[in-house]
């Protein structure tokens, strides 16, 4: 019995081919639209890539940028498939290609919804990439002179200055780096003499933070140094003073805004997905009425349309049978106890001890 069974006129079949021509044209904008939300997250990664560790995080983006471009060719396929079905005459030109097509783009549908839940699960991965690489950078702040990390301070700056954080957890975590350079350090005052010699690794340690970390909002001018020393401003006590530098960490900061960008194409890959898997539930109608069409040998009456023929399992079995018999279509089976095709052909032996009668010339 028939699954999710419909009655077609040609009017009607007229009418869903049409529909599905434009919805496959629709469908190739969308292809576009893959291609261009994995594109911009590639961009946006790319972007702040010296930030973060070494890593495979452009899955999610390669995956959106291929399944984009194939989008854009099954659709085309699909439109003129569509397009053609008004026509008993052209969809014969077809009914072959139909069936392995539905089947091919389902699967390919799935390939869409990955591409959604990568972008939901990258989540992890990221935050640990930026973990890892603010770290280093922060480290490597002071190194302006050292080839291949002169630009990291650039960098850290003005990642600070455009998410408004400041550190890689929070503040604190430019006390516990040498962030200035020994360049600009004086190291004939006792002070700073001091400060390296009381560190066991011989660092500079401060409890202080890059102009970057300052606040704009806040009402007094930026306190950078001395931090934790209530005693060295006036009026002034760091547990209330949240206004002066910021308190939220780079890497949290940094997650959030991917975190909103992969949640607004996740949400339009599966918006997408829905489309595309609607778009194909009508070409199996489409596909399954003009079959009825072409066995009643009327282009102008009614025809059924379903889903499945019989039941899921059924239908599955049947498919997967029809996929295992294209392969032997012209293979001769050489396994035991299996019918050779030409077994029941007589042959006749002519070699040289078995020569046909007819050829001897008689004397």
């Amino acid at each position: 019995m028939a699954v999710l069974n419909v009655r077609f006129t040609k009017t009607k079949r007229d009418k869903l081919a049409q529909i599905l021509w434009l919805s496959n044209w629709i469908s190739m904008v969308s292809g576009i639209i893959l291609f261009s939300l994995g594109l911009f997250l590639k961009i946006e990664i790319r972007k702040r890539s010296e930030l973060m560790a070494k890593g495979d995080l452009t899955s999610a983006p390669n995956m959106l940028i291929s399944v984009g471009v194939i989008a854009c060719f099954i659709n085309l396929l699909g439109g003129k498939i569509c397009y053609d079905c008004t026509d008993v005459d052209k969809f014969n030109r077809w009914k072959l290609v139909v069936l392995p097509y539905i089947v091919c783009t389902f699967c390919f549908t799935f390939c869409i919804l990955g591409g959604a839940a990568l972008c939901y699960t990258m989540r992890n991965e990221l935050e640990e990439s930026l973990y890892l690489g603010l770290r280093d950078a922060i480290r490597f702040y002071k190194d302006t002179d050292i080839p291949g990390r002169c630009f990291l301070k650039k960098t850290v700056d003005m990642l600070q200055i455009r998410f408004q954080c400041c550190g890689n957890n929070g503040f604190r975590d430019w006390f516990e780096v040498q962030w200035v350079s020994v360049r600009y350090l004086d190291m004939t005052s006792k002070e700073v003499l001091d400060r390296i010699n009381s560190n066991i690794d011989g660092k500079f340690l401060v409890d202080g933070v890059p102009f970057s970390c300052c606040n704009p909002n806040s009402p007094r001018p930026c306190i950078q140094y001395q931090i934790t020393n209530n005693s060295a401003h006036y009026n002034y006590n760091v547990r209330t003073e949240d206004l002066n530098i910021w308190m939220k960490g780079c890497r949290e900061a940094v997650l959030e805004y991917y975190t909103a960008i992969m949640k607004f194409i996740a949400a339009s890959v599966l918006l997408i997905w829905l489309f595309e898997l609607s778009v194909l539930i009508g070409v199996r109608y489409l596909q399954t009425a003009m079959r009825n069409v072409v066995l009643l040998g009327d282009p102008q009456s009614d025809s059924d349309g379903w889903l499945f023929e019989n039941n899921f399992v059924e239908t599955a079995k049947y498919n997967i049978n029809i996929i295992k018999q294209l392969g032997k279509a012209n293979q001769v089976s050489t396994v035991s106890g299996m019918n050779d095709p030409n077994m029941d052909i007589q042959t006749a032996n002519h070699g040289p001890k078995n020569i046909p009668t007819e050829s001897i010339p008689k004397p």
